[in-house]
């Protein structure tokens, strides 16, 4: 029944479901600690709506993947999934990047400063160099014991920043 719920979940962000989020973020200033290094420039920044989804190992939940879409002006650019890995539905480019450095967030997961490990195609996300997870709301792993094998889907909202070499 669980991961019924959780491909519920994720066909939902597929359809566009989840793709409404404002593009007003819920705060402007950046943590020192996920600042993009100089000589990187701002690309873009999407709002995204999905969930994190979640898996039972040894009776606590750990993080199995995130499955978000990605919006600019109401309208799906890109999906995120499990790498981190960011696609673009509109040229097919992806960025795949890795963490680098958080800032926590009180009642939500963590905002991130990620480092580029993989681009392809050819198209916004190819010469990406680092993401940034800001504004996030939600998405904190249940609290307490599970039973092994459960999986669920907790809802969380974030922007994403993309940022290339000057």
């Amino acid at each position: 029944m669980k991961r019924m719920t959780v491909a519920l979940a994720v066909g939902a962000l597929v359809l566009g479901g989840a793709a409404t989020a404002s593009a007003t973020p819920a705060h402007s200033t950046v943590p020192d600690a996920i600042k993009v290094p100089a000589g990187n420039r701002a690309l873009a920044t999407y709002p995204a709506e999905g969930v994190q989804i979640y898996g039972c190992t040894n009776g606590a939940w750990a993080l199995i993947q995130p499955a978000a879409v990605l919006s600019r002006h109401g309208k799906p650019v890109a999906l995120h999934s499990k790498g981190p890995v960011w696609t673009s539905i509109v040229d097919g480019s992806t960025v795949g990047a890795a963490a680098a450095a958080n800032a926590p967030r009180e009642g939500a997961i963590p905002e991130l400063l990620l480092k580029a490990n993989l681009n392809t195609g050819d198209g916004i996300f190819s010469k990406v160099t680092y993401v940034q997870r800001l504004n996030t709301r939600g998405g904190v792993a249940p609290a307490g014991t599970c039973t092994d094998g459960a999986q669920t889907a907790v809802r969380y909202s974030a922007d994403y920043a993309f940022w290339v070499a000057e």
